[in-house]
């Protein structure tokens, strides 16, 4: 390959520049850049629709809504979570003051596994934050079960998981709240971005004080709220991306399915399959590499892409629970988390977005098939 041309784990999905400009021009016309414009409105409104949820609170970022969602939940003391997603899952718990309890995961699609869900509560517990991770559902139900059982609150990372549903129904609508990211490297992106899921008015006009300072008026703060809100651009950039993001995610299917098919010949690779009952976005595409079996280490794999210029990431490598200053807590031991430990030297995120070429694809499905010994 040319050295001149990387290719990347994902690029956002880019609608028609003509288009944005329109709105830009409007946004320039109307001077109001942010400050819960028309074109926020609109696309509150409009993903709202689109998404089969009854509130939906747009924010600047993912991070902050995962902040104030947490805020909003009034919660103080120990929050079951897991050790593998991104770092911000747990810095959205250290920024409220809350002590995260690492407990382990599922094999199969690497989500928080609710038996070790059930073993890690004590008197202290008061909430759980599990993610939808890739975008594939946790065991909502048996999830749902043990919150109940123990009085608990129940609070979605659901960044990865933008228009999944389980048997028709939206995998955000579970939970007392869910959390979406609009980032560049997401399927529906705002550049950067984020959203609470809520469920009725009172708790949407919550987080909406929290996002904007706590003003309930002009000369009126009730809350000690941040500035957390989505400007115009993006959420303009977002309205175009609801027209063309179910195009963006047969794309990504039929991607998906390319390099199961290919993968399926390679003894030592596996990938995740599709849930049954379940209408996936194909957010990501993990696979797993088992070096006794392969013939060469996940690492080692990692480095000859790179050597071709191919940026895969290791997602999640290593686990939150590794990091300072999560890597003191009596539940970051690596004996309390043995398959959050295997799955994160296993796993590596190969390139997937909606223009992905084909002759890409074999590019690295060769790679991949050479390099086994």
């Amino acid at each position: 390959m040319n050295k001149y041309e990387p290719i990347f784990v994902t690029k956002p999905f880019l609608p028609p520049l003509d288009e944005y400009v329109v709105s830009l021009k409007e946004i320039w016309k109307s001077c109001q850049l942010t400050n819960n414009g028309p074109f926020h409105e609109k696309l509150e409104s409009k993903l709202a629709s689109y998404l089969g949820v009854k509130y939906i609170s747009l924010f600047a970022n993912g991070t902050l809504a995962l902040m104030a969602a947490l805020q909003v939940s009034g919660i103080k003391g120990d929050v079951i979570t897991t050790p593998f997603s991104f770092v911000a899952t747990t810095h959205a718990l250290y920024w409220n003051g809350l002590n995260p309890v690492f407990c382990d995961i599922e094999n199969e699609y690497m989500n928080l596994d609710p038996k070790s869900i059930e073993k890690a509560i004590t008197p202290k517990t008061k909430a759980i934050l599990p993610v939808h991770v890739y975008g594939n559902p946790c065991n909502v139900k048996a999830i749902k079960k043990i919150a109940d059982k123990h009085n608990l609150k129940l609070i979605y990372d659901a960044c990865h998981a933008f228009d999944v549903k389980i048997n028709n129904q939206p995998v955000l609508n579970y939970g007392d709240l869910s959390v979406l990211s609009f980032h560049a490297t997401k399927v529906f992106t705002t550049f950067e971005g984020g959203a609470i899921i809520s469920h009725d008015k009172r708790t949407k006009n919550k987080i909406d004080l929290i996002r904007n300072f706590g003003f309930a008026g002009e000369t009126s703060v009730v809350m000690p709220g941040i500035n957390s809100k989505m400007n115009e651009t993006e959420a303009a950039f977002g309205l175009l991306q609801l027209k063309y993001v179910k195009q963006a995610i047969n794309k990504r299917k039929n991607i998906t399915n390319y390099y199961r098919d290919k993968l399926s010949l390679i003894p030592g690779i596996s990938c995740l399959q599709d849930i049954s009952q379940v209408k996936h976005n194909y957010a990501y595409f993990p696979i797993r590499i088992d070096k006794e079996e392969y013939g060469i280490s996940r690492d080692e794999v990692y480095g000859v892409m790179k050597e071709n210029n191919i940026h895969c990431r290791r997602y999640f490598y290593p686990l939150i629970s590794k990091f300072y200053p999560y890597n003191k807590l009596p539940t970051s031991k690596t004996r309390n988390l043995p398959i959050a430990e295997k799955v994160s030297k296993e796993i590596l995120c190969l390139p997937i977005y909606p223009d992905l070429k084909r002759n890409i694809q074999d590019i690295i499905l060769n790679i991949l098939c050479k390099r086994r010994k």
